[in-house]
């Protein structure tokens, strides 16, 4: 028989019906933490000490030699997205640029091949940060290294100009 409300299953209906769901969310939000703190991209020599020194007072890691790698020498997407965000981060904030940009011509064009607008004042038009980081970028002048884990908790450390980027 119905109560007053006329819930016919009484108080408890439906709360233990999102309870599988929540626990496959977070089993997925930990795999997902885990694959992004698989890669460390280190941007400047004293702080890869720092690093390093940090981690060694934790447990022992060993460092895959060059000679012995087992990883792709294939640039992933992901890696790539990171190392682009991080130096066009690093050029917004006036960082020192590694390639010669012509201001007049680069920023337009782009800006126009991206469907951005119309090439109307190359004076009133900036340079995008994310350009200039894309072109350093594959023209290998990016200062950084890219350190990939292993799961038997070694680590191989890549350069930009060792990796073969797609």
């Amino acid at each position: 028989m119905a109560d007053a409300y006329g819930d016919d299953f009484g108080d408890n209906f439906g709360i233990d019906e999102f309870a599988e769901e929540e626990e496959e969310y977070d089993e997925f939000d930990e795999y997902d933490q885990q694959r992004v703190a698989d890669v460390d991209i280190i941007t400047d020599a004293n702080e890869y000490r720092q690093h390093v020194r940090g981690i060694r007072e934790l447990h022992i890691i060993i460092q895959v030699e060059n000679a012995h790698r087992i990883t792709s020498p294939y640039m992933t997407k992901y890696e790539k997205a990171r190392i682009i965000g991080t130096r066009a981060l690093q050029i917004s904030l006036n960082a020192p640029i590694t390639i010669p940009v012509d201001a007049s011509t680069d920023a337009v064009d782009e800006n126009v091949a991206m469907g951005f607008g119309e090439a109307t004042d190359s004076s009133a038009m900036a340079i995008d940060p994310l350009i200039i980081a894309e072109k350093e970028l594959y023209q290998k002048s990016v200062p950084f290294i890219i350190r990939r884990y292993l799961p038997n908790g070694s680590y191989e450390d890549w350069k930009i100009e060792e990796l073969i980027i797609d």
